[in-house]
């Protein structure tokens, strides 16, 4: 049976009452598996893993959106990550019996219920993307949910399904299909917020830095820190060692120190075992190597 990961980003990470909400509708339903979900306060963002069978999975995220349009008010969201809509980001990904083609048609397909359903604008981005610009879901997002009007205004950003104008409380949303990427976060012991930035924009694809990593800075107040935060897009070239290394490194010049690291969400177990294996100088280790996975042999 195929098998499809899907990441919706919300709008939502502080109010308790909204995220369980929201989360709701992927609970206890035949076919679907909630894997994880992890508000954030200062994002105010919440992120969502969950698994299953394609069409069941769609159907349920489907629902999500729907509650995230109903319980979130972009004009009076504020956060430190970008966003442009009460449900920001919801990619597919294959992971079993499924070629990317599939993903590309789950997300078109969910793009078109979510225009017609909620009225709400729908850019598809990454491999589903239907012009090159589109690709990239920081252009798509460019401006936020501040700028949605003047970007409507141009006839080059016409949203993929539905009108050129934004939802009046829920913005925007951008469906996709990608690859698995992972989510990590590395913490400086620094409240400079300044400093995190250069060094996100040293190591980032778009500034010069490594292909398949797109960072930014944002400042955790609570914990007088401030964390390079990161999108690993592709970890099987660019690894998260070699991200965790490169911070480092970087961070030295400006006479900080790294705090520690987060993963956000659900991560591959091949990008930790190429962590173990740098660290620890393992010869010949893979996944062939790991208890679980001749468990599930």
């Amino acid at each position: 049976m195929p098998i499809v990961q899907c990441v919706p980003n919300f709008s939502e990470g502080r109010d308790l009452e909204k995220i369980e909400k929201i989360v709701q509708p992927l609970r206890c339903k035949e076919g679907v598996k909630l894997l994880n979900y992890e508000g954030d306060k200062n994002y105010n963002r919440l992120v969502v893993t969950v698994i299953g069978e394609p069409k069941k999975v769609k159907d349920a995220v489907l629902e999500s959106i729907g509650v995230a349009a109903e319980l979130i008010d972009m004009n009076n969201h504020k956060g430190q990550h970008p966003r442009f809509g009460a449900t920001d980001v919801c990619p597919f990904i294959p992971i079993k019996d499924m070629t990317m083609d599939d993903a590309i048609n789950l997300a078109r397909e969910l793009g078109k219920e979510v225009s017609e359903r909620y009225g709400i604008p729908v850019f598809l981005y990454e491999n589903a993307a239907t012009k090159p610009e589109r690709e990239n879901l920081a252009t798509v997002r460019k401006g936020e949910y501040e700028g949605l009007d003047e970007k409507f205004s141009d006839s080059n950003w016409a949203p993929d399904f539905g009108e050129a104008k934004k939802h009046s409380t829920a913005g925007a949303i951008a469906i996709g299909a990608r690859r698995p990427l992972i989510a990590y976060n590395i913490n400086l012991d620094t409240k400079n917020i300044e400093i995190a930035s250069k060094i996100a924009k040293t190591i980032r694809h778009s500034s010069g830095g490594y292909r398949f990593i797109k960072a930014g800075a944002v400042e955790v107040s609570e914990r007088n820190m401030t964390q390079v935060t990161m999108n690993l897009t592709d970890y099987t070239k660019t690894s998260m060692y070699r991200a965790f290394e490169a911070v480092k490194m970087e961070a030295r010049r400006y006479g900080v120190n790294v705090m520690g690291s987060e993963i956000v969400g659900i991560c591959p177990m091949e990008a930790l075992i190429d962590v173990s294996a740098y660290y620890l100088g393992l010869e010949n280790f893979d996944l062939s190597n790991v208890l679980e996975t001749n468990l599930m042999e």
